[in-house]
């Protein structure tokens, strides 16, 4: 018997050409520093902001302001009717430097970024990060054609 050369192609080929079946998508559980939502919305705010990274930390543990006051209310009365089963309205605010609690999720918000509001739903993942973070402020420059008709003063010149 005549020793095989292998080359490595053929073995592989020959494995993909059977059918596979496809398995339905399975959604991982989210967690948030090994604790699911309905623990994180059951747990006091104290333990709450425990969990979260320095900077938001010291944010929440320095107090809100009375704009942050205002918005909180608003997210409460959201809350409420989101739990009778309505579809609550868009929290509007300019509060970017606002931490997304785990009463937030599910809610839609219109953050200000100086100009007009983004409307942000939000989810699980965006516990722990401001709002901020999801209306940016500053729009990607896209430069028009060089040379002429680029200006407007460069419409009105002759060309000989």
């Amino acid at each position: 018997m005549a020793k095989q050369k292998f080359s490595g192609k053929g073995k592989s080929r020959r494995k993909g050409k059977g059918k596979k079946q496809a398995l339905p998508r399975r959604r991982v559980e989210f967690k948030y520093k090994g604790y699911t939502l309905e623990e994180l919305q059951n747990m006091p705010m104290k333990k709450f902001i425990e969990l979260l990274p320095a900077r938001q930390r010291r944010s929440m543990r320095r107090g809100i302001t009375p704009n942050q006051r205002k918005l909180v209310m608003k997210i409460k009365r959201a809350r409420r009717l989101l739990n009778k089963g309505k579809e609550p309205r868009v929290i509007r605010t300019h509060c970017r430097d606002f931490v997304i609690t785990p009463d937030m999720v599910g809610l839609t918000f219109g953050i200000y970024n100086g100009k007009e509001f983004h409307e942000v739903k939000i989810v699980e993942e965006a516990i722990g990060r401001y709002l901020g973070e999801f209306a940016p402020t500053r729009k990607v420059v896209q430069h028009g054609s060089p040379g002429m008709g680029a200006t407007r003063g460069s419409m009105f010149v002759p060309i000989k």
